[in-house]
């Protein structure tokens, strides 16, 4: 589509709204165009044969006699594609390359979240640095998504419980209209709110993800997972196995067990049944990332549970203690996902220790299961996050079948290390410039929107060279990913900027929650060191960060840098996927880095040690962050052989190619998932 319309599609980035804009006597030309209709059956042709491989897919060969329902997976966001705004960032860009790897290897899945009509925050930064927040309202019609319909062709719409706000009523009822967004062979149910149906004051429930209001938020974790639920049932479904990613979603499990008591088990037998099959990943230590509300609201929510399941509020509300010895505690949805579950995991290996010592308390009482927390560590959906033109490498030096020597570690590492040195380079070089074209293109934008004149805008054509040695971050600007490290020593780092023999520039983007200031104090600090003479040209802001400029920052630049506070990053994937495209990790090992560094395929910053005083702990970083770039990093970049090649910095990057694609896919992970969680549970359940 891209070539039918390049400024409706750069303009929109969504297949449906281009083709509902394309004019009819556009339309009527292609259909007699032959290249046209060429590369159209050859679009169909290739859908239509990955669809049709169902048979012959990973999960067919390694469970040949599996004949139990699909594994229903559930979060509270999902990044599948930049025009469907059901994302914020992390969380839900690794749900969306779950399911695309699900897909592929074939699992029988089926996933559910939440249809967000105002969708997460769009970012604009003003000329003091401050984020700005806007929520664009979207139409539903004209995004990738079609209405789920029953076996008898109505339009799904189930209706879910909540307290009600006028006495004495109970409850009141909150309708949601089940869209799916389907990917590859994987339906992704999306519960939606907004519809006739509602009072006007429920409607906008599913309009804001991770809306701040608290009841609000609350709601919306009660209709995903009783809503979730519901859908999977009006539409026949009926999961072997289910997974909760995050806490979001434990409302499931009493929407099961209300299942299991109607039809004539005791309470304690619901419990124990819906435990059986029910796996949960934990994805931060961070107490923030851990959903908890306040007793008294958390009640109200709960008190429509109590009579259905034969128990007491009290019961209910005892599930998601923390335990950890104060009074009247929140209710906690990860403590009460822990009690309900019989399969636990964290994102990498060292989160699953750190949180195995936060939760061990719990754990004990699950009744099957193992012992503690087990690590699985997060992967990435390697086709989606290659550039172009590393991804036609690839598949010319690999093969048709690259894609599935992911699960071949040894196979794709003497493919990749066979790769010419001279093609590894001209590949990145091509994806670097496509950078520069899209970063200069940005900044116009930006500049322009805060009155630049349009002589200074003519400027920043001359900005970002992709020969100069580029250092990306990108990611959530929350305090403990410390993006203002490399800031510490202003004048150290200004210096290095400053060598016109050997240029570095490094590009910021990411976004802060509207509630959390001061990782928004962090945005405009950076921001406005970009504004300053002697950081200007080389330290710049990418507004609205997203999947589209996610992917353009890590097939483009050549170090990626990263600096959490050990040990609070649960795994980070962001890295995962600058890496496949050649590009160098430099970061502090935390999360995933302890796994996948060898000391060849990249850099350390820091120490693996524990602080207990932060200010110690940054300038121990900040100190080897710096003696990094200025005695290896920069020295190693800009030696050059007699063909301008850096042959050192290359082998890095084919190390790194092949050491970190496999170890780190989507499809290693979720074979880890079907092998330790899903199968053991579906035969178990």
């Amino acid at each position: 589509f891209a070539t039918i319309d390049p400024d409706t599609w750069a303009r929109y980035r969504n297949p449906i709204q281009l083709a509902l804009s394309v004019r009819p006597e556009r339309w009527r030309a292609l259909a007699s165009s032959e290249t046209f209709l060429r590369s159209y059956q050859a679009v169909r042709s290739s859908l239509n044969r990955y669809l049709a491989a169902d048979a012959s897919t990973w999960f067919r060969r390694r469970f040949p006699g599996y004949d139990r329902g699909p594994i229903a997976y559930f979060s509270m966001e999902f990044g599948v594609h930049s025009s469907l705004a059901v994302y914020s960032g992390g969380l839900g860009v690794l749900s969306g390359d779950h399911c695309k790897a699900a897909s592929d290897l074939g699992l029988p899945f089926v996933a559910v979240g939440l249809l967000y009509r105002n969708g997460y925050f769009r970012q604009t930064v003003d000329s003091d640095g401050r984020q700005q927040h806007t929520y664009p309202e979207y139409d539903f019609d004209r995004l990738p998504l079609r209405p789920a319909v029953s076996a008898s062709g109505r339009e799904v719409v189930v209706k879910v419980p909540l307290p009600s706000r006028e006495a004495p009523l109970p409850t009141r009822e909150v309708s949601l209209k089940v869209w799916v967004a389907q990917v590859g062979r994987v339906p992704l149910l999306l519960l939606d709110s907004d519809i006739p149906q509602n009072d006007p004051s429920d409607r906008p429930i599913t309009n804001i993800l991770y809306t701040q209001g608290r009841e609000m938020r609350l709601a919306q974790e009660v209709l995903l997972g009783v809503g979730g639920v519901k859908a999977l049932r009006a539409l026949g479904i009926d999961p072997s196995a289910w997974h909760m990613n995050e806490g979001h979603s434990a409302f499931l499990q009493l929407e099961r067990m209300r299942e299991a008591v109607a039809s004539g088990a005791t309470p304690a037998a619901a419990r124990s049944l819906v435990v059986r099959n029910t796996a949960f990943t934990t994805h931060t230590p961070v107490p923030a990332g851990n959903e908890q509300f306040d007793p008294i609201l958390a009640r109200r929510y709960l008190e429509p549970f109590a009579g259905p399941l034969a128990v007491s509020v009290d019961e209910l509300q005892a599930m998601g203690n923390a335990d950890h010895g104060e009074p009247n505690q929140n209710f906690n949805l990860t403590a009460v996902a822990l009690r309900l579950s019989s399969f636990a995991n964290g994102v990498s290996k060292l989160n699953a220790e750190v949180t195995s010592r936060m939760w061990r308390h719990l754990l004990p009482g699950a009744p099957e299961g193992p012992p503690g927390i087990v690590p699985i560590t997060n992967g990435i959906h390697t086709e989606t996050w290659l550039g172009p033109e590393m991804l036609e490498l690839l598949g010319q030096r690999i093969g048709p079948g690259w894609r599935d020597s992911l699960l071949e570690p040894e196979a794709w590492r003497a493919a990749v290390e066979a790769i010419p040195n001279e093609d590894v380079w001209l590949a990145h070089m091509a994806q670097s410039e496509r950078l520069g074209r899209f970063l200069r293109s940005r900044l116009r934008d930006q500049q322009a929107r805060l009155g630049t004149a349009p002589e200074d805008l003519r400027q920043i054509d001359g900005l970002f060279h992709a020969d100069a040695l580029t250092i990306g971050f990108a990611r959530r600007f929350a305090t403990y990913k410390r993006a203002s490290l490399i800031f510490g020593d202003l004048h150290r780092l200004r210096n290095l900027l400053a060598d016109e023999r050997r240029p570095v520039q490094i590009l910021f983007a990411g976004k802060a929650h509207p509630a959390d200031r001061p990782g928004q104090e962090l945005i405009q600090h950076i921001f406005q060191l970009s504004q300053e003479e002697r950081f200007r040209g080389k330290v710049f802001f990418v507004e609205d960060y997203d999947m589209r400029v996610g992917k353009m920052l890590v097939s483009g630049v050549d170090v990626w840098l990263n600096t959490p506070r050990r040990p609070m990053e649960a795994s980070g994937t962001s890295g995962q996927k600058a890496a496949v495209n050649g590009a160098l990790n430099w970061s502090v090992l935390d999360g995933w880095w302890p796994e996948g560094y060898d000391g060849e395929n990249g850099w350390v910053i820091g120490y693996p040690k524990e602080y207990f005083d932060p200010a110690e702990q940054d300038r121990d970083d900040a100190q080897t962050l710096y003696q990094t770039l200025e005695e290896q990093i920069i020295p190693e970049y800009y030696a050059r052989d007699e063909r301008g090649l850096p042959q050192r910095w290359i082998a890095r990057m084919k190390r790194s190619i092949a050491t970190l694609g496999p170890a780190f896919s989507a499809h290693r992970m979720v074979r880890d998932y079907a092998e330790l969680a899903y199968v053991p549970l579906a035969l178990r359940g």
